[in-house]
């Protein structure tokens, strides 16, 4: 090592008396509360990062509807049941599609069958006792419907057909040859 470096690293490791800070006493007790609110935020988000942030669940409340209706719906290519509160709101539904039946066994009374037994068990968690059922359509299904609801110990208070019927309104489509 020279001697100029040497002299340079002494002048380093002894402070000049000169070069001391005059603080006012006020601006240093500010300075110091700065500081603490600074330290006390880390810790906030330190806290913060360590414990992740639980929402509490919701208990799901379950409605008891012991009366409702039937909604079902057959056409030739497809039988659709649906459960509802008197008021329309839909609890369960099933279909022939939904079960896995394709083509034309979809419309098929023993489809209609299944699709019935499929629809109670979802809608069995709610309590249904008596119904009213609405039957739309002219599929195969409607008949064999009807009797799966009845013998799945269903209380059938009506059985209405809804099924639209123009009253001479739109010119019909030509006849289906087969």
């Amino acid at each position: 090592m020279t001697e100029e470096t040497k002299k340079t690293e002494e002048k380093k490791e002894k402070p000049d008396q000169k070069s001391e800070v005059f603080v006012d006493e006020k601006k240093a007790e500010k300075l110091e509360t700065k500081v603490a609110d600074v330290k006390k935020d880390d810790k906030k988000a330190e806290k913060s990062e360590e414990k992740p942030v639980v929402k509490k669940k919701k208990k799901k409340i379950r409605r008891q509807v012991l009366r409702g209706q039937a909604h079902v719906q057959c056409t030739y290519n497809n039988t659709l049941v649906a459960f509802s509160d008197l008021g329309g709101k839909i609890l369960a539904w099933s279909s022939a599609g939904s079960l896995g039946f394709k083509g034309a066994k979809k419309a098929t009374p023993y489809a209609a069958t299944q699709i019935v037994n499929a629809a109670t068990e979802k809608v069995s968690k709610y309590g249904l006792r008596e119904i009213e059922v609405y039957v739309k359509g002219v599929g195969s299904g409607r008949e064999a419907s009807i009797r799966a609801l009845a013998n799945n110990d269903f209380e059938i208070i009506l059985i209405k057909d809804i099924t639209p019927i123009p009253h001479n309104g739109c010119r019909p489509r030509k006849p289906r040859r087969v």
